[in-house]
């Protein structure tokens, strides 16, 4: 099954590259993927699908850097092929196990166990120059969580305006096989 999986930078320093593929473990988290729930959503032809969920992985990506401090403000999506058994797809109450956070996507899916060696198809990280852009949103998000009434419309305008500049920008494309070359600011 074709996912996408939300990182950030440092977690590839892990990937191996051999001549002839490169191998990453996934750990359990959430991803996104074509599932019945966006084909449903998006009677568009499949590359539109897969364009949607990987738009929703870029989105996630960016929660991870805010999350975690220290790691490269540079959004990441990996693309790889992992069996359907290590995935759990929602119902309509949700997942299953309740591991769904009430956030989810239409292409939101579960990795509900680590998968060693996978075979990375394609990486997909922001240019070195959008590390401003991101950290803006950050910063801009940080504010908007500590304005007061008056200033929450400005606090809000701020953020808005700079995820409207990261989102904007699109992830470049990287071979597997150059995972340890993508340029970091």
């Amino acid at each position: 099954m074709r996912i996408y999986v939300p990182a950030t930078l440092d977690e590839l320093d892990s990937a191996v590259v051999a001549s002839t593929a490169t191998r990453w473990t996934v750990t359990a988290r959430r991803a996104h993927a074509v599932t019945s729930a966006l084909a449903a959503e998006l009677r568009d032809d499949d590359e539109g699908r897969e364009y949607a969920a990987f738009l929703a992985a870029a989105h996630d990506s960016l929660e991870l850097i805010a999350a975690r401090a220290g790691v490269p403000p540079l959004r990441v999506v990996v693309s790889l092929d992992i069996p359907e058994s290590a995935v759990a797809l929602p119902s309509r109450e949700g997942f299953v196990e309740g591991a769904g956070d009430g956030q989810s996507s239409p292409s939101t899916v579960l990795v509900t166990r680590d998968v060693y060696d996978v075979s990375v198809v394609a990486v997909h990280v922001d240019e070195p120059e959008a590390a401003a852009d991101i950290e803006a949103v950050l910063a801009a998000a940080d504010e908007e969580r500590d304005a007061e009434s008056a200033a929450e419309v400005a606090a809000t305008a701020v953020l808005d305006d700079a995820l409207q500049r990261v989102t904007d920008r699109d992830l470049l494309w990287y071979d597997a096989s150059e995972v340890h070359q993508i340029p970091r600011p």
